[in-house]
């Protein structure tokens, strides 16, 4: 294990997110959503650590109450940031500094999305297991979508190569198969749904901030087309499952049904 770069879960955690204002601290089977998130990282053998970044002092005091295997350390970061990525570029020297590492080439920051209540932990120890070989400074994990996902703009869809880079994401259903109806797409075409965790070289997040505004980010709400725009390469990995994120008052309700069935 001596080549294996260090290894950080970070969670970005924004109380008022904008579609479901304090979702992060809703209900979900008897526990806050973030604890769930928390409780599913703390999971993973790989990372030296799991950090919650947040603006929020309630969501700071509230995890530092919740029952967790161990307590998670919270950074604060500007309340100005405009996407979990910048939150964690913010913050990466404290990040870096609880990964125990000083060499943002060989540290992986490992992004959680804070409102994916039943990320899967093995994704998490999968993605730092090919932190080690990845060819680009970022990855992602991507799942083949069911059919009835393709035209769903809430599901965020990512456009592969043969070799498996990212190409694009988009809500829009990609590729576009010319001459055939788009409810018979999926017979001509795999479609890739992105689950919301990327793998960050640390060096990358290091220049997030000199990144130039990406139009298409600004459009689409999707900050991983800053580092297309930017010319930075994302390389993917196929999971077998995706990961409920939520982003509406349905997903909240079928994330509360997924906790009943686990009881």
């Amino acid at each position: 294990r001596m080549n294996h770069p260090t290894t950080v879960v970070a969670i970005p955690a924004r109380l008022e997110s904008k579609r479901l204002p304090r979702k992060l601290l809703a209900d979900v089977g008897g526990k806050p959503l973030l604890q769930r998130v928390l409780e599913r990282c703390l999971e993973a053998q790989h990372p030296a650590a799991v950090v919650l970044c947040t603006d929020s002092e309630e969501l700071r005091d509230k995890a530092s109450q919740w029952a967790l295997p161990r307590p998670v350390p919270v950074l604060m970061t500007p309340a100005s940031c405009s996407s979990g990525s910048e939150r964690l570029a913010c913050a990466l020297p404290e990040l870096l500094e609880l990964a125990g590492s000083n060499d943002p080439a060989h540290c992986w920051v490992l992004n959680v999305q804070g409102d994916q209540p039943f990320v899967d932990p093995n994704i998490i120890d999968a993605m730092a297991e090919r932190c080690s070989e990845a060819r680009s400074d970022v990855l992602t994990p991507v799942y083949r979508l069911p059919p009835e996902k393709i035209h769903n703009p809430a599901v965020v869809k990512c456009l592969l190569a043969h070799d498996g880079r990212c190409l694009t994401f988009s809500r829009s259903a990609l590729p576009h198969v010319r001459d055939v109806p788009p409810e018979q797409w999926h017979a001509h075409a795999p479609y890739w749904g992105h689950v919301g965790i990327y793998g960050y070289r640390a060096e990358v997040l290091a220049q997030w901030n000199d990144m130039p505004a990406s139009p298409l980010e600004a459009i689409e709400k999707l900050e991983q087309l800053k580092l297309l725009e930017a010319g930075i390469a994302i390389g993917s990995f196929p999971v077998e499952a995706d990961s409920l994120s939520v982003d509406t008052a349905e997903q909240l309700e079928e994330a509360r049904a997924i906790a009943a069935q686990l009881r």
